[in-house]
């Protein structure tokens, strides 16, 4: 027996029980593996329950994370109709009120990305949704693949799920402080296993620092709302021209320069603080509203009332009415990178670290996993 008292031995163990976590060991139960989920907190507090909840297809940048997030999107209605996890709203409304943006859409239009979205006119669009009547608005993209849950229940009942129908353990409120396999040595004792991820979030140096070091990784921080019922319901989680020039389906095309250009003159305080407008509603009425993007090694623990000013002098002139009282406000972190928006790295045969390096875990999770117990337990790793 281990001396953490668990007689057995498991095929995996997932460090960080985050959505990357619960999506690699769902990965490895689907297959009948044995899994354990070690997680060093009592329950989910870090970027996986802080965020929209909001899986984002349409935007995504073209080829590997588009189709990962088209994958982990239909992963995402599975496990909602099997867990009792509620998808609060579907489909995005990419709002345009510029020429240069509109520009983008038609761009973004003739890709292989547009499939399931069209392009609504104004008139079309206040006919779906009155009270959206914001001046200028010259087009919506519209896209139906997007889903929304409510991260902060979700991903505490996709584990319960996960523990129910897969017998997935669970050791929470326990540290990994090394890996020398088959052992995995925790704070509570060791356990045995045959393979191991590691999903550290922004945590860089408990696990493997010297490897994650070589990445050159740093932290972003984003400010979040959570506003008051405005009294309607939303037609769809709502965007606008400034997530054109920061999602990379959008601004990797070439018609984007323009429009960058233009945002860079116009709205010089959002785009210094990394600011772009995210609008998604939860099943009681009220909205989730962000964010902004501060990069640090370590950042501070702060909310500025500027950054929140700005969040909000973009919901109303994108969306065409006053944003309804703040009733809560939060930072999350996670970790990114310049060159990647995933990062996997192998520090030995059966033993893989992965993060997301882009703020699109919720989006593209559920894929990753599945690659990752591809590579483990395909490849000829486990021999």
């Amino acid at each position: 027996m281990s001396r953490s008292g668990l007689s057995e031995r498991f095929d995996l163990a997932v460090v960080g029980a985050g959505i990357i976590g619960l999506a690699t060991a769902l990965a490895a139960a689907k297959r009948g593996l044995r899994v354990i989920v070690i997680d060093r907190d009592a329950q989910a507090a870090g970027a996986s329950v802080r965020n929209f909840g909001f899986v984002t297809v349409t935007g995504q940048e073209r080829l590997s994370m588009w189709e990962r997030a088209r994958r982990s999107r239909d992963v995402w209605c599975e496990v909602a109709s099997a867990a009792g996890i509620p998808i609060t709203h579907t489909g995005l409304w990419m709002t345009a009120r510029r020429a240069e943006s509109v520009q983008v859409l038609e761009a973004f239009m003739a890709t292989d990305m547009s499939a399931h979205c069209r392009v609504l006119t104004p008139s079309e669009a206040r006919r779906r949704c009155p009270q959206l009547v914001a001046p200028g608005l010259l087009a919506i993209l519209e896209s139906s693949l997007e889903i929304r849950v409510e991260s902060r229940d979700a991903i505490p009942r996709l584990a319960e799920w996960l523990a129910t129908a897969y017998d997935v353990t669970f050791m929470r409120g326990t540290s990994v402080g090394s890996i020398d396999l088959p052992e995995v040595h925790t704070s509570r004792g060791s356990v045995e296993s045959q393979c191991v991820v590691v999903c550290p979030g922004d945590d860089f140096t408990s696990l493997y620092a010297e490897r994650i070091a070589t990445y050159g990784l740093n932290r972003c921080k984003l400010q979040m709302l959570r506003l008051a019922d405005p009294g309607f319901r939303l037609p769809a989680a709502l965007m606008s021209d400034l997530g054109l020039a920061r999602y990379r389906g959008y601004a990797d095309l070439p018609v984007a320069g323009a429009l960058k250009a233009r945002l860079a003159r116009e709205q010089a305080a959002q785009v210094e603080h990394g600011i772009h407008l995210i609008v998604v509603q939860s099943a009681d009425g009220t909205l989730v509203v962000g964010d902004s993007h501060h990069y640090a090694p370590t950042p501070d623990p702060f909310s500025l009332q500027q950054v929140d000013a700005l969040i909000l002098e973009e919901f109303r002139l994108a969306l065409g009415f006053e944003p309804p009282p703040i009733i809560e406000r939060w930072i999350g972190t996670y970790a990114s990178a310049s060159d990647r928006q995933i990062l996997i790295d192998t520090p030995e045969s059966r033993v893989r670290v992965a993060m997301v390096t882009c703020g699109a875990g919720a989006s593209t999770g559920f894929a990753i996993g599945e690659e990752l117990i591809t590579s483990l337990f395909d490849s000829g790793a486990t021999a």
